[in-house]
């Protein structure tokens, strides 16, 4: 007897145009579709279909006209489901690494199901006694690029004088509390008093300041640092970027999320960026996360433990149902968001 398929409602978010800078509510619209929950028989070999239970929001989900080389995907096309990393659970598959009932963390679609036919970038899911929206940012790609960032091109030391800017962000969160427990000295950046003081109570930093408030960032800088910064992990570029430049000690070392394209030398402040660099030999290192993966069993062994033992807390702003998606989105790059924005589908 033949298998009856059954075919579900799958709520999904779209992108309604090309747009360039950050996007906005009225740049998405959602839309009700339907899919059999069970992979189609034509469909590619190593194809998945989950039920997405988690979907993140990150300082990359621009949009933009071109394709940037430095990018794997583009998380907003036209009449096409957003894409961004999410958590899954895995309903149907036809690769060998995952079966029916996995949990997987990496990049999915804003909708309620999705089959995905590119792979690579799914991390199966081994620990679940954290929460698992843990895995769009402390323990996925936003916690990936803290740890990499610091350990591998930062190459931290006990003592050292380290800046983040936009430290409440996902990545700067966790950069700050691996700062502390290595023994530095810290100090974050952020954008209302409330995340000032969550950097200083709750995450421990030993000082913050809101940027916003600030006329002269050269001025608030070797306010806290005037003995100069060792490590600047830098979130934002522009202004911020300059004014730590000017702020570093020889040998100290930046750390750029993200590739450099913030960073240009041009007249007249590239000419004297360019002295700083030179004359007190500083390191600037622009890394992508992608070329880091390698490292996640270790980034695992080392974070794990932490937050099991309170020593590494974090701070989400979780928003309900995919409906919420474009809200949510537009918080995120307006800083509305009181936490790690994520979007709660389904607890399983």
């Amino acid at each position: 007897m033949a298998q009856v398929e059954e075919h579900v409602s799958n709520k999904q978010i779209l992108a309604s145009r090309y747009i360039t800078g950050y996007p906005k509510q009225t740049d998405m619209y959602s839309k009700n579709s339907t899919i059999t929950l069970q992979l189609p028989s034509d469909a590619a070999s190593e194809s998945v279909l989950v039920k997405n239970l988690v979907l993140s929001c990150d300082p990359y989900m621009r949009g933009s006209k071109r394709t940037d080389r430095n990018s794997l995907f583009s998380s907003l096309s036209p009449d096409s489901p957003v894409v961004g990393y999410g958590v899954c659970k895995v309903l149907d598959s036809k690769h060998p690494d995952f079966k029916k009932g996995d949990l997987v963390w990496g990049i999915t679609k804003w909708e309620e199901y999705s089959i995905i036919t590119k792979t690579d970038s799914f991390i199966k899911i081994e620990h679940t006694d954290v929460p698992l929206s843990y895995y769009t940012g402390l323990l996925g790609m936003p916690g990936m690029t803290a740890y990499a960032g610091f350990y591998e091109v930062g190459f931290p030391k006990k003592g050292d004088y380290v800046f983040i800017s936009s430290a409440f962000g996902a990545v700067g969160q966790l950069v700050g509390q691996l700062a502390k427990l290595l023994g530095c000295y810290v100090v974050g950046s952020a954008g209302s008093k409330y995340k000032v003081d969550i950097l200083k109570n709750k995450f421990g930093f030993d000082e913050a300041f809101n940027y916003k408030e600030e006329q002269d960032l050269d001025a608030t800088l070797k306010k806290y640092f005037p003995n100069g910064i060792d490590i600047y992990f830098d979130n934002v570029g522009g202004d911020m970027l300059e004014a730590a430049l000017v702020n570093m000690r020889r040998l100290g070392r930046i750390v750029v999320a993200g590739m450099i394209s913030q960073y240009e030398l041009d007249e007249p402040q590239g000419i004297k960026n360019l002295v700083n660099i030179v004359f007190k030999q500083i390191k600037v290192d622009a890394f992508t996360v992608y070329d880091y993966y390698h490292l996640y069993p270790k980034f695992l062994d080392t974070i794990l433990p932490y937050i099991r033992e309170g020593k590494i807390t974090y701070v989400e702003d979780i928003a309900n149902g995919i409906e919420s998606g474009p809200a949510a989105l537009e918080a995120m790059f307006t800083g509305k968001s009181s936490g790690k924005q994520v979007i709660l589908l389904a607890n399983e």
